[in-house]
């Protein structure tokens, strides 16, 4: 884990920040992300359904994929020196394909730009999930962090 300043943090645009460890995605946890967010899609959790279609097996949610940014964050950086830090929102997400049950993922996370805030900066933060053995993303996601002095 990097751990930096708000100051510091600031002049690290432009910059890969680091990538998480790896994490595998179980049955169970899609299952409890289906049951947390009420989305029972057959294809996150009926194997006898995943089975009939091209993929063979059950898929993560793309928004359970999405909500292991922080996770991962957590893993990369520890900022110090700010007041609050808080999910500013994101510009763009793209779930580029599917993530299997009892695969591993990861995330890579650079950060792109730093815009001021009242009190504080945006952070421009762009997350690549990243599948084992896979040739492309899973999911990048353009987000935006705030963090206030």
């Amino acid at each position: 884990m990097r751990r930096v300043t708000l100051g510091e943090f600031r002049e690290l645009s432009g910059t890969e920040l680091g990538t998480s460890a790896w994490h595998r995605i179980t049955q169970d946890h899609i299952r409890a992300f289906a049951t947390a967010t009420d989305d029972y899609e057959p294809i996150h959790l009926d194997p006898v359904r995943a089975a009939e279609t091209p993929l063979g097996v059950p898929i993560a949610h793309g928004l359970y994929t999405l909500s292991l940014g922080p996770k991962f964050l957590y893993e990369i950086l520890q900022v110090t020196g700010h007041s609050l830090a808080l999910n500013y929102g994101f510009d763009r997400v793209r779930f580029l394909s599917p993530v299997r049950v009892d695969s591993r993922m990861r995330m890579t996370l650079h950060l792109r730009d730093v815009t001021p805030l009242p009190g504080g900066s945006k952070f421009h933060v762009q997350q690549n999930f990243e599948v084992e053995g896979a040739t492309g993303p899973a999911c990048v996601a353009d987000s935006v962090l705030a963090y206030l002095d």
